[in-house]
């Protein structure tokens, strides 16, 4: 049997058409973690759930994709479908941030600290490494703002 933790998480989610990168916070909600990258078919959210489930997440920061001008992007509205798909089917509360330049970010973490190449090129890398910028980010806001 597995002891339920009193601690609750936040993950962030970077929503892409072919992967979701996943991303938690530790339970005392201080950093944020690389997680896992899903895949985003029919199992989604049977995993999303479970995840959910298993981590205790209480709150989901997602990626709001936008230009660099600050214009919507192409996949804008598929997010904003995605959002109100997990406030419904997860019912948690879903806050968006900005997640301009969380991938080039991710990108620059990844080639310094992985060494072989092969492995850099694996984009499930780059999907839960943006969600934890992502997360890092906006822990970094409630930083302060306390």
């Amino acid at each position: 049997m597995t002891e339920v933790s009193q601690f609750t998480r936040i993950m962030a989610i970077d929503y892409g058409t072919k992967r979701i990168g996943l991303a938690l916070t530790d339970p005392l909600i201080t950093f944020a973690y690389p997680y896992k990258t899903i895949l985003n078919d029919s199992n989604l959210w049977y995993e999303l759930e479970k995840i959910v489930r298993d981590q205790n997440v209480s709150k989901i920061v997602l990626g709001y994709p936008l230009k660099e001008n600050g214009e919507p992007s192409s996949i804008t509205n598929n997010v904003l479908k995605f959002k109100k798909q997990l406030e419904e089917k997860l019912g948690l509360e879903v806050l968006l941030r900005d997640e301009r330049y969380s991938s080039s970010i991710a990108k620059e973490i990844i080639n310094k600290s992985i060494t072989k190449k092969s492995k850099r090129r694996d984009k499930s890398l780059l999907d839960k490494g943006s969600a934890a910028i992502i997360l890092q980010d906006y822990l970094n806001e409630l930083g302060k703002l306390s």
